[in-house]
């Protein structure tokens, strides 16, 4: 193969933003030099142009990077080459990266800086880490990402009981019992490092029958159900005589009821996997992204013809870890790209004043009694009913 070819960026980079051949490539401001360059990532934004006939896709051509015919396409190295030679360069300066705003705007602003350029910068991209968006994850496997938090959902026959997030090295265990464990009780009721966290008391339930034969069940669940945690995966062993079925992301492919054997460890959720299967599904190599929910149901056979919401007891198990890591590459955590972007200063002194005031007349309002405050007062009149 020859060797990559060197390339001045600015001037081969200024005739293709002025040329119009590429959607999206375009000139903001042509006085002060600023452009916008698409920058859409395929599992993102999966409606932008074809990876075939990009800005990304010319310069590793230019360059002498990809050769048609001969090399295999690699959109996201190409990607990678144009954004490392940009940043190398002294020549180019990045006003807006829509990649990590809120919300996402898939495309990246920059400005042609004045000045004579260095004979070297903005050649090419030796010496540049090959990397994008799609190979970030992979920096995240030697993370210490912690497991910890565990949001947890109670539910009986499908409403809502209780919800909390637990926060143990450890892990936790769900029982229902009077019995406080004890050092004395390891092996009856498993280590007292774990959180005790007990079922909601089924009193509320309406419908005698149903109430009935989950006070059955809560009866048999003094063991409980253990939820451990070791290193950065998440395992569950069964104490207790009521018998637990399950589905989540280790249960792998089952046609009918999968139980958890009793006093026997078993893996429910591994954040390698998840990971792995995060970075799969951002190159669009997978359709849908990993699971991570984990869902109980205690007593019934699980899965089985019947919904969840027709289960006496059901829990459902969330690794907050995972979650907040698909929405952060998802981009979700910003709702959507069509969200209204929000334009607010930083409080000052005086703005900080008045959010106390507000919240002094709101306790003031609640000790009191009293209905809403009034309209806001006449502008004329000044902020206080004084004259202004």
């Amino acid at each position: 193969m020859d060797p990559p070819r060197r390339v001045r960026l600015r001037p081969w980079l200024v005739a293709q933003v002025s040329s119009r051949r590429y959607p999206g490539l375009r000139w903001l401001d042509p006085e002060r030099r600023r452009f916008a360059i698409p920058w859409r990532h395929a599992t993102r934004h999966p409606h932008g142009p074809p990876e075939h006939d990009t800005i990304f896709k010319a310069w590793a051509q230019e360059t002498g990077k990809f050769r048609e015919g001969v090399d295999a396409p690699d959109p996201p190295k190409w990607k990678a080459t144009l954004r490392c030679a940009l940043n190398k360069s002294r020549e180019f300066r990045l006003l807006f990266d829509g990649t990590k705003a809120t919300p996402l705007r898939p495309y990246k602003v920059y400005e042609l800086c004045e000045g004579p350029p260095a004979d070297d910068a903005g050649e090419d991209d030796y010496g540049c880490e090959e990397e994008d968006d799609d190979n970030q994850l992979q920096g995240m496997m030697s993370l210490s990402i912690s497991v910890t938090d565990l949001e947890i959902k109670f539910q009986y026959r499908g409403r809502q009981v209780c919800v909390l997030t637990i926060s143990n090295p450890h892990g936790c265990r769900l029982f229902h019992s009077s019995l406080e464990p004890t050092q004395e009780q390891v092996e009856l009721f498993g280590p007292l490092t774990l959180e005790q966290v007990r079922f909601p008391a089924p009193d509320t339930i309406p419908n005698e029958k149903q109430r009935f034969y989950t006070h059955q069940l809560l009866d048999v669940l003094d063991r409980g159900l253990i939820l451990e945690l070791q290193g950065q995966d998440l395992y569950a062993i069964r104490l207790c005589q009521c018998k637990v079925f399950w589905t989540g992301p280790c249960a792998g492919p089952t046609a009918g009821p999968n139980p958890i054997e009793r006093e026997k460890k078993t893996k429910l959720f591994s954040l390698e996997g998840f990971l792995n299967g995060l970075i799969l599904f951002q190159k669009g190599q997978t359709p849908t992204p990993p699971p991570f929910e984990i869902f109980f149901c205690f007593g019934e056979e699980w899965p089985d013809q019947k919904p969840k919401e027709k289960k006496l007891i059901t829990v459902q198990v969330v690794p907050v870890a995972a979650r907040l890591l698909l929405e952060m590459f998802s981009g979700e955590l910003s709702w959507s790209a069509d969200s209204v972007p929000l334009h607010i200063s930083h409080p000052d002194l005086k703005d900080r004043l008045v959010e106390q005031f507000k919240e002094l007349h709101q306790l003031w309002q609640h000790q009191q009694r009293l209905p809403p405050a009034p309209p806001a007062p006449d502008p004329q009149t000044g902020a206080w009913g004084l004259p202004s």
